[in-house]
């Protein structure tokens, strides 16, 4: 059994490659930097070094592969940022058609159902038609919000404020990347699924950011007010840091095309994922903040 990892230090990524090392697998894992991996991991993995968007490249990584784990590298920020993950995403689906892989399994995001104006998610809604048009066995992991986008957010999470152009009080789906990847890697390791197979990804609880920004108030230690803004402020702010147009609609996309979505797949046992939000900003997000000034 040879699973091939794409982006193996990511939240999900490195999560899926030590599973799979507990359970006696040697993954071979495509990497831009081997020097990312930790020592342990590096001298246990099969590495194959080099650049996802780089097609030649991703079609020998891949060959002979019996599964690939497939992450998009596109980052938001990029130029055209839809049409490169699908440009990108091309070379491994082009080895799964010509049958140098058997099996597929996508991280994809909860609105590529929709697969148009969900901004940079169309992206992943055109990978799923790629890999689905390739003949080989699919598996469509739509994932709700991770955990992990507040980290991105720090410097205001420190000074008390929890921004979003979201509708403040409508309950989406919030998920820890940790429970994504218990589920990827069970998905790996299981040999029995065929056809296509779409499975959500959800936390333990749909969550409204008024009710994220409460938790938070309460795991961090802090009072953290939600922040409201438009669609036009995060348009200004975005491209007052340069991005290019593109780019700027495909973040603003996601959440626009978001706003009045209803996941696909409801939750259930399968859907349902563990971990709360209030004890992974606990034991994640409150050490990485400075003390709060009441000392608590």
């Amino acid at each position: 059994m040879t699973i091939a990892v794409t982006t193996p230090t990511g939240h999900v990524g490195s999560r899926v490659v030590r599973l799979l090392l507990q359970a006696g697998v040697r993954p071979r894992v495509l990497v831009r930097d081997p020097a990312r991996l930790d020592p342990e991991t590096r001298e246990r993995v099969e590495v194959r070094q080099g650049d996802l968007t780089d097609a030649a490249f991703v079609r020998e990584a891949t060959a002979g592969a019996r599964t690939v784990f497939w992450v998009d590298p596109t980052p938001h920020v990029a130029e055209e940022p839809v049409e490169t993950s699908r440009r990108t995403a091309v070379a491994v689906a082009e080895a799964a058609k010509a049958g140098d892989v058997a099996r597929l399994v996508l991280l994809s995001s909860i609105g590529a159902e929709r697969r148009h104006g969900v901004g940079h998610i169309d992206g992943l809604a055109a990978i799923e038609e790629l890999f689905d048009a390739s003949g080989a066995d699919v598996l469509h992991l739509r994932c709700g919000y991770f955990f992990t986008n507040l980290l991105m957010d720090l410097e205001s999470l420190a000074g008390g404020v929890l921004t979003t152009a979201a509708d403040p009080d409508r309950p989406v789906p919030w998920v820890d990347p940790r429970d994504i990847g218990d589920i990827v890697a069970a998905r790996l390791l299981n040999d029995a699924w065929r056809g296509r197979v779409v499975q959500a990804v959800h936390g333990p609880q749909d969550l409204s950011f008024r009710q994220v920004a409460e938790i938070l108030t309460g795991a961090l230690g802090r009072p953290v007010r939600l922040q409201v803004v438009t669609d036009d402020d995060v348009r200004a702010a975005l491209s007052g840091a340069g991005l290019p147009p593109s780019a700027v609609e495909g973040i603003v996309g996601m959440t626009a095309g978001t706003r009045d979505l209803v996941p696909e797949q409801p939750r259930d046992l399968i859907t349902t994922t563990p971990t709360t939000l209030a004890g992974w900003a606990y034991a994640h997000l409150r050490p990485l903040l400075p003390p709060h000034p009441s000392g608590d």
